[in-house]
């Protein structure tokens, strides 16, 4: 990531994802959670979908998203865990230009202090795709009270220093993120 931090918030296009067989739109829990503090801090929430756990579906939604010159942020719920149901991954690894591997880790780090061993489960992962970062995370309001709160937040923060995923994103609606050929960080 670049070193290059802004004095000021950066405002991102941010689209929600949530997978879940039995949700709708109206009882997302985990979209209305990650809804709200999307927009607390004053990022913009440009799309937001509930689909079942549908491989094909989830590749679809999130490469309309990637191809999107408006969306520069992707969140999904749902779907990391093991059981059958269980194919982010799957879906959206082929997408991925790079895979931010340190996303995961950290993510398991984090919720083995509130969760235990269980975060054995989560396969949480996140990757850039046309300039454009997605992150996958549990299902469960917690985990991704967790993941915002501790992880991505701060990563989203044109402030936030010595380095965040601003400079890497796309430019949007007149928001333009620093030059990626800044000195990128180690």
């Amino acid at each position: 990531m670049s070193r290059m931090t802004f004095e000021h918030f950066v405002p991102l296009n941010i689209a929600i994802l949530t997978v879940n067989n039995r949700r709708t739109l109206q009882d997302d829990t985990t979209g209305n959670l990650l809804n709200a503090k999307v927009t607390t801090v004053g990022h913009i929430v440009s799309e937001r979908v509930v689909i079942p756990a549908n491989k094909y579906q989830i590749r679809s939604v999130i490469s309309d998203w990637v191809a999107s010159d408006n969306i520069q942020v992707i969140l999904i719920s749902g779907g990391t865990g093991l059981t059958e149901d269980d194919i982010t991954p799957e879906a959206i690894e082929v997408l991925f230009d790079k895979q931010v591997a340190g996303f995961g880790e950290l993510f398991r780090q984090r919720s083995l202090q509130q969760i235990g061993y269980s975060t054995l489960q989560s396969r949480a992962l996140a990757g850039l795709a046309n300039k454009t970062l997605i992150v996958a995370m549990p299902g469960s309001p917690k985990a991704c009270d967790i993941a915002w709160d501790e992880i991505i937040s701060a990563q989203l923060d044109a402030r936030q220093g010595p380095c965040n995923f601003v400079p890497q994103l796309k430019a949007s609606d007149g928001v333009m993120c620093p030059s990626r050929e800044k000195d990128a960080c180690n």
